[in-house]
C-alpha cells in the first residue's frame, strides 16, 4: 500500500510505477500546462501522464525539463505515460505516432506506452508495433486504456507480451469491479482517469460526511480510496495549490466501513464514452 507521494507498484515486468500523478487531459499548451508539471514536480509528482491527442506533449516535455533541472532530478527520476491516437492505429502508423510523441516531447524513452481506446479491427496490430517498441528497449513498458474485458480477452488471444496496464475511466460512480478483478487476475495493473469524475462529486453528502471524519476534502478522500483499492491515479489539476492538496492522501486512512460505503455509490455512471459504443 502507498505511503508517501514516491512510493511505487512494480508492475509485472518489473518496472515500478509511482501510486500517484499529475493528469493533463485539456490542458492547452502555454505556460499554465508548463508551470503545472513543473509544479508537480517540485511538490514531489514523479508521474506525469499525457497522450497525443491532448495536442500538449511539447508543454508536457518543456515543463519536464524545467521541472527536473529545477528540482535537481535525472530524467529516470520521472516515469512518463502517452497514448497513440485511434487515427495512427496500426503496425507502422503506431510506430511512427511512438516517434512523433517522443520528439515533442523532447524525451528519449517514454516509461509507458499506451493504446488510447480500444478501436475493432485495428488495435491488434497497433499492439504488435507496442511489443516491437517494448522488444527494443524504446519503452519501459506497455499497455492499454479504456479495455473492456472482452477487448483484453481478444487482445491477448494473440498477444506475446500482456498489457502491464489498463487505464479506465474510474471513480466511486463506476467502481469497474468486475473489471478490476480480471486484471488483478491476469497481472495487469489498473490506472483511473477522471478518478473526480470532473469534479461531479465534491458535493455528495457521503464523500462529505466521510471527509469531515477525516478532515479532509472529498477530493483527498476519492484519491486515497482508489489508492486502497490498489489502483494507480493521475488526478489533473493546474493550480499549484491543488496539485499539493490532491497529493496529501498519504497521512490518512479509510476505515473498511468507509471504503463500502464508497463503493456503494457504484451506478455504473460514465462521464467519458463508453468503450464498447464510440465512434472516433
Amino acid at each position: 500500500m502507498a505511503n508517501h507521494l514516491q512510493d511505487t507498484t512494480t508492475l509485472r515486468n518489473g518496472v515500478r510505477m509511482p501510486w500517484f500523478g499529475l493528469g493533463v487531459f485539456k490542458v492547452e499548451e502555454g505556460p499554465e500546462l508548463v508551470n503545472a508539471v513543473k509544479a508537480a514536480i517540485k511538490n514531489g509528482y514523479r508521474s506525469i501522464d499525457t497522450a497525443a491527442i491532448y495536442e500538449n506533449e511539447e508543454g508536457v516535455g518543456t515543463g519536464i525539463q524545467e521541472g527536473l533541472e529545477e528540482a535537481g532530478l535525472s530524467r529516470e527520476d520521472l516515469f512518463v505515460t502517452s497514448k497513440v491516437w485511434n487515427s495512427e492505429l496500426g503496425y507502422e502508423k503506431t510506430i511512427a505516432a511512438y516517434e512523433e510523441s517522443l520528439r515533442k516531447l523532447n524525451l528519449e524513452y517514454l516509461d509507458l506506452y499506451l493504446i488510447h481506446w480500444p478501436v475493432e479491427g485495428k488495435f491488434k496490430d497497433a499492439w504488435r508495433a507496442l511489443e516491437t517498441l517494448y522488444k527494443e528497449g524504446k519503452v519501459k513498458a506497455i499497455g492499454v486504456s479504456n479495455f473492456q474485458i472482452h477487448h483484453l480477452e481478444e487482445l491477448m488471444k494473440d498477444a506475446e507480451i500482456k498489457p502491464m496496464i489498463n487505464q479506465v475511466e474510474y471513480h466511486p460512480k463506476l467502481t469497474q469491479k468486475e473489471l478490476q478483478e480480471f486484471c488483478k487476475a491476469q497481472g495487469i495493473q489498473l490506472e483511473a482517469w477522471s478518478p473526480l469524475m470532473q469534479g461531479q462529486l465534491l458535493d455528495h453528502p457521503v464523500l462529505k460526511e466521510i471527509a469531515g471524519a477525516h478532515q479532509k476534502s472529498v477530493a483527498q478522500v476519492i484519491l486515497r480510496w482508489d489508492l486502497q483499492n490498489g489502483v494507480v491515479t493521475i488526478p489533473k489539476s493546474t493550480k499549484e495549490h491543488r496539485i499539493v492538496q490532491n497529493s496529501q492522501v498519504f497521512d490518512f486512512e479509510l476505515t473498511s466501513a468507509e471504503m463500502d460505503q464508497i463503493d456503494a455509490l457504484n451506478e455504473n455512471l460514465r462521464v467519458g464514452p463508453d468503450p464498447d459504443n464510440f465512434d472516433f
